[in-house]
């Protein structure tokens, strides 16, 4: 029997242990993934935090256990793949929960690790009212410091199309919102004289936007006191009332009580790379036509 591990639960994973599953009614599929969700819409995410998508069930396209009822596929959630063991064809796993660790062997190997935020090296980013958007458990944060803070600002750093998303969402709860981006224009991607269709629109809406220029440095000025603070709480987890001062880099400066970072996202390939696995002139998860990387073994997607 052919035994098949995918790593990560997601989008490229959850296809792929979908589609092998298609292919093999045989095989055993083991999926790991190392958050507590699989196979959500990663997309629908701002939009939920707006209000469109008004039940957070409607986000959840699979369980680990529909999963295993329809597939037939071995999901294990918080579950974290620590290194492929290529000469024993083994991967070594650590469960979050109990912080046990074990090994699981396998005959073909994919890899769907996704990518993570990129956070630049910006002074005072560390704070209770900065978060980025990738996943649900990020979503619900965001989402727990609205509730509980109630701004009345928000910024949005980067015009990309989550940056956009969440700064159409804090709009439609009434949040006035500002937008930077570094470029003269947001959507890169698309012809400038497309982009400005999309700079009168924010405009218009009352959206303060601010094109060319960057975020210099951050300062957190709390207004709740956190001395009486459960000895294991986090600052985050306490989200604190407090606003931030954001200095750019021209020279302005404005105050805002909640900051979403979303200047992109950058592949993890760090397990590919312990593993000794070429590493594309990109900075992605080399691979052939096939999706084979330069293992024989071992595919990946993403």
């Amino acid at each position: 029997m052919t035994k098949i591990v995918i790593v990560g639960g997601v989008a490229g994973g959850a296809s792929a242990a979908a589609r092998a599953r298609r292919l093999s009614e045989e095989a055993q599929i083991i999926m790991f993934e190392r958050g507590p969700f699989v196979s959500f819409a990663n997309c629908g995410l701002p939009y939920h935090i707006g209000g469109d998508i008004k039940e957070r069930s409607n986000l959840l396209l699979q369980t680990p256990e529909s999963f295993l009822a329809r597939f037939n596929v071995d999901v294990r959630v918080m579950n974290e793949v620590l290194r492929i063991n290529r000469d024993t064809k083994t991967v070594t796993i650590r469960n979050l929960i109990d912080h046990t660790e074990y090994e699981e062997s396998y005959d073909f190997l994919l890899l769907s690790p996704g990518a993570g935020p990129v956070i630049p090296p910006i002074s005072g980013l560390d704070n209770p009212l900065t978060y980025s958007l990738r996943n649900i458990p990020d979503m619900d944060n965001i989402m727990k410091a609205i509730q509980m803070n109630q701004p009345s600002h928000a910024t949005v750093v980067g015009g990309g199309f989550i940056g956009l998303e969440m700064m159409e969402a804090f709009h439609q709860l009434g949040i006035k919102t500002t937008l930077i981006e570094m470029a003269d224009q947001v959507m890169t991607p698309v012809d400038r004289e497309m982009a400005g269709f999309a700079h009168a629109e924010i405009r218009d809406k009352g959206i303060d936007l601010r094109l060319g220029v960057a975020l210099q440095s951050v300062e957190f000025v709390p207004t709740t006191s956190i001395a009486n603070a459960d000895a294991g709480e986090t600052v985050r987890q306490q989200h604190l009332c407090g606003q931030l001062m954001l200095t750019l880099n021209n020279g302005d400066t404005l105050s805002t009580e909640l900051l979403i970072m979303a200047i992109g996202v950058r592949p993890e390939t760090q397990l590919a790379k312990d593993a000794g696995l070429q590493i594309g002139e990109l900075g992605g998860i080399w691979t052939n036509e096939s999706m084979q990387t330069s293992d024989p073994s071992i595919y990946a997607v993403g």
